[in-house]
């Protein structure tokens, strides 16, 4: 089925070219980082733990899966272990291409215009994804679509809280990729101007996404990073600081962590009939 739902697409349409916004001087972003993210090239304990986290309150075995913004598959291929009913989507050529050659299931495709049928998935996971696409909301409506009644959305996406934006910014025309300092507590205009590629969410941005879109809040909390990079130069200040940060996860502390861990459950009910289990702030 996968193939002919991919010969359905325009792949020469479907490529880098495909972006939330140009760069401030209005050409296409240079950088692919700026316009489509940094994805999981590798499987390690960040993945591990955020996987760990998802498998508390939804399970995976024997479900039909998504996986949005897939890149190269990596999460595809670690969900495979589960489920053989994975599939994987995502708007950059070469990253389907290159996974494609060794994971079934990986289409060429946008979040706001899913080629499946109504009701299709019962998990559909957007890991550090969300702030990418073109149309936010568009997408939330996509997702409510393609998921069956009781199946589960699930997202990582950046916290306007965390006190580094992760996504790099652009100073007049040049883009800088790494981890800023306080960019994220900018009013938001300024903020935009400097990260007009990527979106940082509050809860109330969650609210108003979903707003009359069948959905019930499951779990709203936060994630530290897996500090995989740092723990590469330095395995005890890694160690050290995720005791430190995932205790934090634990108290009010959780706010500034790196990233919103969210799980809707598409209810039955029309639009609008989505209520909130319970939410931490």
């Amino acid at each position: 089925m996968y193939r002919a739902i991919l010969g359905c697409y325009d792949l020469t349409h479907m490529t880098t070219q495909t972006r939330i916004a140009s760069a401030p001087d209005g050409r296409p972003h240079a950088d692919e980082r700026a316009a489509l993210g940094n994805p999981s090239f590798v499987w390690r304990f960040g993945q591990d733990r955020r996987l760990d986290l998802i498998r508390r309150f939804v399970p995976l075995e024997g479900r039909r899966i998504l996986d949005v913004g897939c890149g190269v598959g990596t999460y595809v291929r670690r969900f495979r272990a589960f489920s053989s009913e994975v599939y994987g989507i995502d708007i950059a050529f070469e990253r389907v291409r290159k996974g494609a050659a060794e994971l079934p299931k990986l289409l060429l495709a946008s979040s706001d215009a899913l080629p499946f049928r109504d009701g299709f998935f019962d998990v559909v996971l957007l890991n550090e994804v969300i702030e990418h696409v073109r149309d936010d909301r568009a997408t939330m409506a996509e997702l409510a679509r393609v998921l069956r009644p009781g199946g589960h959305a699930i997202f990582y996406a950046p916290n306007r809280f965390y006190p580094f934006e992760t996504h790099g910014v652009y100073l007049g025309p040049r883009y800088r990729f790494g981890n800023i300092p306080l960019v994220n507590y900018l009013p938001a205009p300024l903020r935009d101007r400097l990260v007009p590629h990527a979106r940082a969410y509050l809860t109330r941005d969650f609210r108003r996404i979903t707003r009359g879109l069948p959905y019930r809040t499951v779990v709203h909390s936060y994630v530290y990073p897996g500090f995989d990079n740092l723990a590469g130069r330095s395995r005890a200040l890694a160690r050290v600081l995720r005791r430190a940060t995932y205790a934090a996860e634990g108290s009010w502390l959780r706010i500034f962590g790196l990233s919103h861990f969210l799980i809707l459950e598409r209810t039955a009910g029309a639009a609008g009939r989505g209520g909130n289990a319970r939410e931490r702030d």
